[in-house]
């Protein structure tokens, strides 16, 4: 049973969690210290066993072994919801390629939580997860998210990240996406809450100035509609067409060439094709003169 836990207040854990990790034979959490702190809250005594991402796969076995004779294990992550960003998804890999039954308490995720405080437009969004922490990989990924998005993806985007390179991750999030608007949510459900609503660039001077300190969650709105340079556009269109090939496959060449939106570039082609067809048929344009 996957059982979500609180990322802040102790409270927000639901009767339905409180009763799954009471009934567990045995609860798997990521720190068992950090856990015992909920557990001792509710009144919950259960015996604990860490399960964490060094540990996890040599974990396997006698774990499958077990629920296979009839043990039922309740899994929690430090908080929030398990599994994401968080150790559990090989035993839950495990689990249900054995055939055992595996389940799920919903309840608190700070990425979810974070999205809908952010004022920025809810669906689609892309949970990103915590970034690479070396500078070289990070801005590697936000090249390869602003590809994507220049070849058509239109997604707010939420990124976990720890509060000691917040600043460098806002600052590579600014050069690679530019200044849209986004939002810092710090230290979400807890005593000093904070939801900072800004545009990149403004928010990554703050952070640069004023380190943050807890849990923090980055929501970067998503990529405007971007119109194309018709005539590079046009222009590639026309030399794919003078080498023969179909209005389809032009279009589908240049797409791929250029990371436009296929569809956009098939109507563009079209319209080139149609144009040259009526040339043909009527002959050039006659100068102003003659």
């Amino acid at each position: 049973m996957l059982v979500s836990t609180p990322i802040g207040n102790l409270q927000d854990l639901s009767a339905r969690a409180r009763e799954s990790l009471a009934g567990a034979d045995a609860i798997l959490c990521e720190d068992t210290r950090t856990s015992a702190v909920l557990l001792r809250a509710h009144g919950i005594a259960r015996k604990c066993i860490a399960l964490h991402e060094h540990n996890e796969t040599a974990a396997l076995p006698g774990l499958i072994a077990a629920m296979r004779r009839g043990q039922r294990f309740a899994l929690i992550s430090d908080a929030g919801t398990p599994l994401v960003s968080d150790p559990g998804y090989r035993l839950v890999r495990a689990a249900i390629a054995a055939g055992l039954t595996v389940s799920g308490v919903p309840g608190p995720n700070a990425a979810v939580l974070a999205l809908t405080l952010s004022g920025l437009p809810p669906q689609p969004f892309l949970f990103n997860g915590f970034p690479p922490p070396k500078p070289g990989p990070r801005r590697a990924g936000l090249a390869g998210l602003r590809r994507a998005e220049t070849a058509g993806l239109r997604a707010t985007h939420v990124f976990y990240e720890a509060p000691h390179r917040l600043a460098a991750f806002l600052a590579d999030a600014l050069a690679a996406l530019g200044p849209r608007p986004a939002a810092v949510c710090r230290e979400l459900t807890k005593r000093f809450e904070e939801i900072r609503r800004a545009p990149l660039d403004e928010l990554a001077r703050h952070y640069a100035a004023h380190p943050p300190r807890g849990e923090i969650v980055v929501v970067i709105g998503p990529a405007e509609e971007e119109k194309p340079d018709e005539g590079g556009l046009d222009a590639a269109l026309g030399a794919a067409l003078e080498r023969g090939l179909s209005v389809k496959d032009a279009a589908a060449a240049v797409a791929a060439a250029t990371g436009l939106p296929r569809k956009e570039v098939y109507r563009r082609a079209l319209g080139l094709a149609t144009a040259e067809d009526l040339t043909d048929i009527t002959g050039p344009s006659p100068s102003p003169g003659g």
